[in-house]
């Protein structure tokens, strides 16, 4: 690999760690072939409605997982939950970002999406999600989860995180890319975040040396999610596990 590429990879392996959760529309959307079209709610009969609170809520991410299949077609719509906020979980992605959780907020509405899963894009999801036994797919019961467009619904299912919530001066983090009303905690963006922890965990390094070390060595990420784990705050709703 050139110097220039190197240099490349570099640049980008950084960006996507700290620009987590990527770019996430306001409105409700259809993703499609690597794009979005128009939001068109006829296309979530017989699906699976799944909470997505951090990249999820991105096309970015979803053509990650996804790509260019024209078969995946996935009705992305706009909600608010209330009495929960998004804030950081307790691990580090693979891609050295930190990733999003729900957890309890009495008072906070907070905006995410609901992603309408078909049976193969739901064991998709479940396998990027659940593979590193970072998250469990969940219902959540007792919500009050209200549609762009109209309408609720009581319950739905989500990924909660089995590390629980990064800790930090003893509170739980908000992502400062996703809106709340009401926000109790204080909020950050995910470069922020990874300045906490490195000044934490490993206040010798330099922030671009840290991150990608995060990124290209899995046991050092799992030391370092294991040290973020050790007083971190479990989801304190209640949930039932769904499937293996």
């Amino acid at each position: 690999m050139s110097e220039l590429a190197l240099v490349i990879d570099r640049v980008s392996a950084l960006a996507l760690a700290r620009a987590y959760p990527y770019a996430i529309p306001r409105k409700s959307f259809v993703y499609k072939d690597s794009g979005v079209s128009d939001f068109d709610t006829a296309l979530c009969a017989g699906r699976t409605p799944v909470l997505a609170i951090g990249s999820n809520q991105s096309p970015q991410r979803l053509a990650q997982k996804f790509g260019n299949d024209a078969s995946h077609v996935i009705p992305v719509q706009r909600a608010t939950l209330k009495n929960f906020d998004v804030v950081y979980s307790a691990h580090i992605s693979t891609y050295g970002a930190v990733p999003a959780m729900l957890q309890i907020s009495d008072g906070s509405e907070v905006e995410l999406a609901v992603t309408w899963l078909n049976d193969d894009q739901l064991d998709i999801m479940n396998h990027s999600e659940i593979r590193a036994a970072n998250y469990a797919f969940a219902l959540l019961e007792d919500i009050e989860l209200s549609f762009e467009g109209g309408g609720k619904a009581f319950c739905a299912h989500g990924y909660v995180s089995s590390r629980g919530h990064l800790r930090h001066d003893g509170d739980a983090v908000a992502l400062s890319a996703i809106d709340c009303c009401g926000r109790r905690y204080p909020a950050i963006s995910t470069a922020k975040a990874l300045e906490v922890i490195r000044e934490r965990v490993a206040p010798s390094l330099d922030a671009d040396t840290f991150v990608l070390r995060l990124v290209a060595d899995d046991a050092y990420r799992h030391q370092i999610t294991m040290l973020l784990a050790a007083d971190a705050v479990p989801f304190l709703h209640p949930f039932k596990l769904v499937g293996g």
